[in-house]
């Protein structure tokens, strides 16, 4: 017996981290068995149901374990200095890292107003919460020290990510190569390591992602563990609280300009999706929150940036041509690479748009444009935070859109039969050949980041 699999275009049945335990306690009909009809014949159908519902998850966490550990194995195995398996593993979490260390070891700290310059043991509330709480779990709850405890949180949570990129890849019906192709796509990134160092990209992905599948997917579970993985996103990042407004993004395209002719009727239908981004929302809200009532500021965290960091937002950065480089970046000269990433990630969005308005494939589009609106926000405002400072950290930054941007890609390519043998193998060789100078890249800045250089 087959589960059922969403068509790009539909929302699925919740079938993932949360379905399971429901399976085992509610029939097919969404109704608890009355007990004079619970008999053998019914019980064996129930079971083998569940077992159905395991083997079609257990394949998903699997081939995000492998890639994981592969991940791991490239940094550890091949490029990490020399010395004993826990120094090695020790070096995974550098610059930041330390950051949340400090944050985990000592609770947020600071001086009203901050300090103009980095100093953590003065004030640290240059970081949002979510990634050192969970990390303060592990630390206090397995009596382990901290930066295995940030690493512990950031392997697992990328293990998450990888989870939900390959239940994408199931739900859409991917065919397995196009799903090999995406995730070297990603995996290939030169920052890509990010996702199983010490730092809080993983578990902001593995949230974001989480929260697009659970909210695009029906039943009460289903919203509450949307409602869960925004939480955590909103409370990872700061632009994970325009992030949040994915479901109301996704319910535009689907009513068209239906909701700006009859805004009324729209804001009616739409009660769920409005409250999921509130909802979701709460992550961030619930850290100001606490600002204001530690130090009577809300903003103590972009006072912090400002005084220590230099950030200056600049909103229109995106469409200076100044803030473009056009220059092939020196592998030495990380600074050079974030501002090429940059360009590299405008170039790609342009190419997106004229790809969805001249092919006009509309099945999936309303959630294709919500993740491409994330995607854009995150650029967006990670570029206006970073230009003042040369778009220093871009390349890390620009992952995060990079990963989202395959994602929906893979949505896209769904929808057309499968190509000519000769055109596939063009593709899979473009796709070797981008995978394969993206992983040398990488390699070199893993082999500098782990000896405590400075990358992105």
């Amino acid at each position: 017996m087959r589960p059922e699999i969403a068509s790009p275009g539909t929302p699925a049945h919740p079938c993932g981290l949360a379905a399971v335990p429901v399976y085992l306690a509610i029939a097919a009909n969404g109704a608890l068995p009355a007990p004079k009809g619970f008999t053998n014949k019914g019980a064996t159908r129930v079971d083998y149901n569940v077992m159905t519902r395991w083997l079609w998850l257990l394949r998903p966490l699997l081939a995000a374990l492998i890639v994981t550990l592969l991940q791991l194995a490239m940094a550890l195995g091949l490029l990490a200095p020399q010395g004993s398996f826990s120094d090695r593993y020790a070096t995974l979490a550098q610059h930041d890292s330390y950051w949340f260390m400090n944050i985990v070891d000592r609770g947020y700290q600071t001086i009203v107003p901050p300090i103009d310059h980095k100093v953590m043991e003065v004030s640290n509330v240059a970081f949002f919460p979510a990634y050192p709480a969970i990390a303060a779990a592990f630390r206090y709850g397995l009596n382990i020290n901290t930066g295995t405890a940030l690493l512990i949180t950031a392997q697992l949570a990328a293990w998450g990510f990888w989870s939900y990129f390959f239940l994408f890849c199931r739900r859409w019906n991917i065919s397995p190569a196009l799903q090999i192709c995406g995730a070297l796509l990603i995996a290939a990134h030169p920052a890509a390591f990010f996702l199983i160092a010490g730092y809080s990209e993983s578990l902001f992905l593995m949230a974001l992602l989480g929260f697009i599948y659970w909210s695009i997917a029906e039943g009460r579970s289903a919203k509450f563990w949307a409602a869960v993985h925004g939480v955590v996103m909103s409370a990872t990042r700061i632009v994970g609280i325009v992030c949040a407004a994915f479901p109301l993004v996704r319910s535009f395209f689907q009513t068209r300009w239906r909701g700006l002719i009859e805004p009324k009727p729209w804001f009616r239908a739409e009660k769920p999706a409005i409250v999921m981004t509130l909802l979701a929302s709460f992550g961030a809200v619930g850290f100001f929150t606490y600002s204001q009532l530690r130090w009577g500021h809300w903003d103590i965290y972009m006072l912090t940036q400002a005084a220590g960091w230099g950030i200056v937002p600049d909103y229109l950065a995106v469409f200076k041509p100044s803030s473009y480089r056009w220059f092939v970046p020196a592998l030495n000269d990380p600074t050079e690479a974030s501002q090429m990433s940059m360009t590299l990630g405008a170039v790609l969005f342009v190419s997106i748009a004229i790809c969805e308005v001249s092919i006009r494939r509309w099945a999936g589009l309303p959630i294709r444009a919500g993740i491409y609106f994330c995607a854009f926000v995150i650029y967006y405002l990670s570029v206006s935070g970073v230009a003042c400072v040369d778009m220093e950290s871009m390349l890390r930054y620009e992952f995060c859109a990079h990963a989202l941007i395959v994602l929906a890609l893979l949505n896209f390519l769904s929808q057309f039969r499968a190509p000519p043998g000769l055109v596939r193998a063009f593709g899979t060789a473009v796709v070797a050949l981008l995978g394969a100078a993206g992983l040398c890249v990488q390699g070199w800045y893993v082999w500098n980041f782990t000896r405590g250089n400075w990358v992105a």
